[in-house]
């Protein structure tokens, strides 16, 4: 007998699905070399992946389904190692919309990390939303960096939601975002690690039951559990991918003079550039530059880009 799943959790070969959006999580392993077509990457399946499967007949089988292939995925998000690796890793399948989790202090944030996200959530077609946590923090001790902060990336066109799993603000916004238009919209959770993601997520949704990890762990008995990629059900009736702390994010497949494409505030202007195709760093009638000197492009968000330009080259 065949089926239609969702990866909802993965371990290595080792893979929990559930015909979503009904919530039955079920063990599954991999059958044989299973790849997509022009899948390079370190993980043939990914958290997010609709997989077709089949049940085995044996009733004492230690998993009663094997995945014999892939679907064809709407997005995915993708990094490559920061050292000078080529090698990819991808962290979740056809999303919805991403959630970046990111603090002004305790984490301290690297603006070019929160960009480089944010870049490789543009190549793929994945809409991101920049959640700023503890900001009952922010406003007393740092009201001037967290108004900055928004200010970069508003004016970049994204949206930025203030929030606090302490207090709770922000958190009905959030909630409505998660939701969406009637739910079941699958959404991304990532970050940095001590951002406070897990803490915002169980003040996001006090439903959420903490057996699910433990039913999962049942199935994964003797496979590393530390960094996990895993989906949730919300109480709303979307999904959440969580990911384990992010350290480092390299950009994956993208050439030198496609970098600016994916910063929108200067895709807005390049069209005034007077040489196409423009780097935006030493060209004379450079919009992009003129934009930068006139305050509406942020000096940050430029030498976040800057910065991806000299990272192209370690990589050639």
């Amino acid at each position: 007998m065949k089926g239609t799943a969702t990866v909802v959790k993965n371990a290595g070969s080792h893979f929990l699905l559930s015909e979503l959006p009904t919530w039955k999580p079920f063990p599954a392993v991999l059958k044989g070399k299973v790849r997509m077509s022009g899948n390079s990457s370190t993980n043939p399946v990914a958290v997010g992946d609709v997989v077709t499967y089949e049940c085995t007949v044996d009733p004492d089988a230690s998993h009663p389904a094997s995945i014999v292939s892939i679907h064809d995925r709407k997005n995915h998000l993708i990094r490559r190692s920061t050292n000078l690796s080529r090698q990819s890793h991808v962290i979740a399948a056809n999303i919805d919309r991403a959630f970046l989790v990111v603090t002004l202090y305790f984490p301290e944030i690297k603006l070019p990390f929160l960009d480089r996200l944010l870049v490789t959530c543009e190549v793929y077609g994945i809409p991101a939303t920049i959640v700023l946590n503890k900001v009952d923090i922010f406003k007393e001790e740092f009201p001037d960096e967290m108004e900055n902060f928004r200010r970069i990336y508003e004016n970049a066109g994204y949206e930025v939601i203030l929030t606090s799993a302490r207090t709770g603000e922000g958190l009905g916004l959030l909630r409505e975002a998660v939701t969406g238009s009637g739910g079941g919209q699958v959404c991304l959770f990532s970050g940095e690690s001590g951002v406070g993601k897990s803490s915002l997520v169980k003040a996001l949704d006090p439903s959420l039951d903490p057996k699910v990890g433990d039913i999962s762990l049942a199935h994964l008995q003797g496979k590393h559990t530390t960094s996990l990629y895993e989906m949730y059900p919300l109480s709303c009736g979307s999904f959440m991918i969580d990911t384990p702390g992010l350290r480092g994010f390299g950009l994956v497949s993208l050439k030198k003079e496609e970098v600016a494409l994916y910063f929108p505030e200067m895709l807005r202007v390049s069209g005034g550039c007077r040489f196409s195709p423009c780097t935006h760093t030493h060209e004379p009638g450079c919009a992009v530059k003129e934009a930068v000197d006139q305050g509406t492009i942020t000096a940050e968000r430029y030498s976040s880009y800057l910065g991806m330009l000299e990272e192209d080259k370690k990589f050639r």
